[in-house]
């Protein structure tokens, strides 16, 4: 059997998907339909970027597409994933947040909030820094400051044993693309069985998002750059830009923060949340009660309410 089409990501629902071009590459980016659309310009609302983690696509923000309203909400295939385009190259900190800004301007704002989950969280703390105009606020599920989680990373035996295990087996070549595609994608189901809660399991929620996922894993070329990403995370902490990555990340961030943790995730732990403190001490972190390491997907209520009054306090008017 063929793999999949890249078309297999443009889901039906209350969102347009559309083709947007920056950085040089095309991203397919889903737009939540809005009830005020016609009253408000999009130009003229709130940008809210979202971006999604490891082995995902903009599927893992359909909770928060269907319930943020008062805003222009967009959720994003990054670069490499789902429908976007799959360049060999621009998995670094650098490009990425790039791609944002670049995503920002594209879609006409001069700036935006971005939220990100995992790796997408990477890509919020890297253009807060390295493109601080266009970035309004971010808030993050899972997704430590990166110096933090570095230091906790190497300094404690948990969050080591945690994270450092699948990091450094997606450092060979050829093996983990096999690993991630065979079977029709069944790894990824193990891996994100391994990190969400059991609740979340039983439902029909997150059966058809393992489909989806699945399906998406398999899009040519998709598994190897959704492992480049890792590979970097880790390759660059051997080379100079890596270094200078890390030095330039350790700049206090000056805009509003908001960190989102399940109390039950086991690949992010408390540690590098605490940490964190040190980089944004004026942000504000939520422990979700129950969830694992995909908050936004097991406890998308509640996530949406934190959000929506996150984003009521940025922009002084309700976002719900």
């Amino acid at each position: 059997m063929p793999p999949p089409d890249p078309s297999v990501v443009r889901i039906d629902g209350p969102w347009r998907h559309l083709e947007v071009h920056a950085n040089g590459i095309r991203f397919h980016v889903v737009e939540a339909d809005s009830p005020d659309a016609a009253a408000v310009p999009l130009t003229e609302r709130p940008l809210v970027i979202l971006l999604h983690g490891f082995a995902s696509f903009w599927w893992s923000w359909r909770h928060q597409l269907r319930g943020l309203t008062g805003a222009r909400v967009v959720a994003v295939d990054l670069r490499g994933y789902g429908g976007s385009d799959k360049p060999p190259r621009g998995y670094d900190g650098w490009t990425l947040a790039g791609d944002t800004a670049g995503l920002v301007r594209a879609l006409g704002h001069e700036t935006a909030t971005l939220v990100g989950h995992a790796d997408g969280g990477l890509v919020c703390w890297a253009t807060s820094v390295l493109h601080p105009r266009v970035v309004r606020a971010i808030a993050v599920v899972s997704s430590p400051h990166p110096y933090a989680l570095r230091a906790s990373a190497t300094r404690r035996r948990d969050q080591g044993r945690a994270l450092l295990p699948s990091l450094l087996k997606y450092q060979s070549p050829i093996w983990p693309e096999r690993a991630l595609t065979r079977q029709d994608g069944a790894e990824v189901e193990h891996l994100v069985r391994a990190r969400s809660s059991v609740e979340w399991q039983r439902t029909e929620d997150f059966s058809e998002t393992i489909g989806h996922l699945r399906k998406a894993i398999q899009i040519p070329s998709a598994a190897h750059c959704a492992l480049e990403y890792q590979r970097w995370a880790v390759r660059s902490q051997l080379r100079g830009e890596g270094r200078r990555f890390m030095r330039s990340m350790k700049r206090p961030l000056v805009v509003p923060m908001l960190h989102l943790r399940g109390d039950s995730d086991p690949y992010v732990l408390a540690d590098p949340v605490y940490r964190t403190q040190n980089f944004t001490p004026h942000g504000r972190y939520v422990s979700l009660r129950g969830a694992g390491h995909y908050g936004h997907e097991e406890a998308p209520d509640e996530v949406n309410e934190q959000l929506g009054r996150f984003l009521g306090q940025v922009y002084g008017r309700q976002i719900s």
